[in-house]
Formats: structure tokens, C-alpha cells, sequence
């Protein structure tokens, strides 16, 4: 009997630690939701920009209230239950100091540069000069700075919002999310790498 109550104690506990470890897979649409939406407001000044600390902090709605029976469930597997629907903070005071940055870069200078071809997005969410023939002779320092600056926020932006969500780790996938975003929200004519590395113009 003992033997018994033992098998399934620790069948219910391989069952709990593989609902729980559903809670740190990659929300990948929450994220991709709450990069568009971050990226929208960067290259359309005329949205504004979400205060960080407002309701809508949390990109994705709150899940309803739950009968006795789910909250009995919950007690023994909560992880299992908040990745039913995951959400995934992107605003922060560090984030939109950085939006703020780059909606400034972009109306000072930026935009003009993806318009004229000198610059594009990158496969992995930065942006390089692509042809500084573009860029008069005087003017290529300032724009490398500019281009610089560009990829240190983009780099913190990633970095942040990974941690905000408490998962370090995820860094490279909102890398990634972000650089996807980036790419299908050009606009026509500006340039971007595909998957190899290769340059095209939308």
C-alpha cells in the first residue's frame, strides 16, 4: 500500500513540476503585440506616448475572477494557470525615456537617413549604415554617432524589458520579436537585412 500512495505522490509531483514549468515559455504573441505598438510610436510621432505607471502598463487584459474550484487548483499549480494567457510588460521609466530618445532621433535626422537609403534595419533589431556614400563627406561622423546611440538604446530597450518581465533570459528573444516588428513596419523604400544578412528595400 505504501508502495502504492508512494507511485502516485510522485506521479502528482512529476504532473506539478511540468504545469509549472509551462509559466517560462516565451509569450511570443503578447510580445510581439507589445513591440508593434512600442515600435508604432517611434516611427508615428503622432501617437502618443503611454505614461508607464497608467492601467494599460500590462499590454494584455486582466483574466476574469474564478470559481472556488479553479482557485483550489491554482493553490497547488498558479504557474500553470498564468500561462493560459501570458502578458508581457514593456513599459517602464527606462522605456519610455528610450522611446522618447528614439522618437527624437528619428524626426532629427533618422528618418531622413532610412528615406535616402544610407541606413536600414538589421536581422538582429539594430541599425547599420548601409551606403555611406549617401551621407556627404562632413556629415558621416555625426550620422555613425547618431547610428551608435540608435543601437545603445535599442540594446537596453531589449534588455529592459526583459528584466521588467523578471526573465533575463528572454533578452534575445525580444531581440528577436522586436527585429521582426521593426522590419514589417518599414516603410516602403526604406532598407532592412533578410534572414541572411542580405540587404532589401521594402
Amino acid at each position: 500500500m505504501r508502495k502504492l500512495v508512494y507511485l502516485l505522490l510522485t506521479s502528482l509531483f512529476v504532473a506539478l513540476v511540468g504545469c509549472v514549468t509551462i509559466n517560462v515559455y516565451f509569450p511570443e504573441a503578447a510580445a510581439q503585440k507589445a513591440a508593434d505598438q512600442f515600435i508604432g510610436t517611434v516611427l508615428d510621432n503622432s501617437k502618443p506616448a503611454v505614461k508607464p505607471d497608467d492601467k494599460d502598463s500590462k499590454l494584455e487584459p486582466a483574466k476574469p475572477g474564478k470559481q472556488p474550484s479553479a482557485m483550489l487548483l491554482d493553490l497547488l499549480i498558479p504557474a500553470a494557470y498564468a500561462a493560459d494567457t501570458p502578458d508581457i510588460r514593456i513599459q517602464t521609466s527606462t522605456t519610455e525615456a528610450i522611446r522618447a530618445r528614439m522618437q527624437s532621433r528619428f524626426q532629427g535626422g533618422l528618418g531622413a537617413l532610412f528615406d535616402s537609403g544610407a541606413v536600414g534595419f538589421t536581422k538582429d533589431g539594430l541599425v547599420a549604415v548601409r551606403d555611406a556614400s549617401k551621407v556627404p563627406l562632413n556629415q558621416r561622423a555625426e550620422v555613425s554617432a547618431t547610428v551608435a546611440d540608435e543601437n545603445r538604446d535599442r540594446s537596453a530597450l531589449y534588455r529592459e524589458v526583459a528584466n521588467a518581465n523578471s526573465h533575463p533570459e528572454w533578452e534575445s528573444q525580444i531581440r528577436a520579436t522586436f527585429a521582426k516588428g521593426w522590419i514589417e513596419k518599414a516603410r516602403s523604400g526604406w532598407y532592412y537585412q533578410d534572414a541572411s544578412g542580405a540587404w532589401k528595400q521594402k
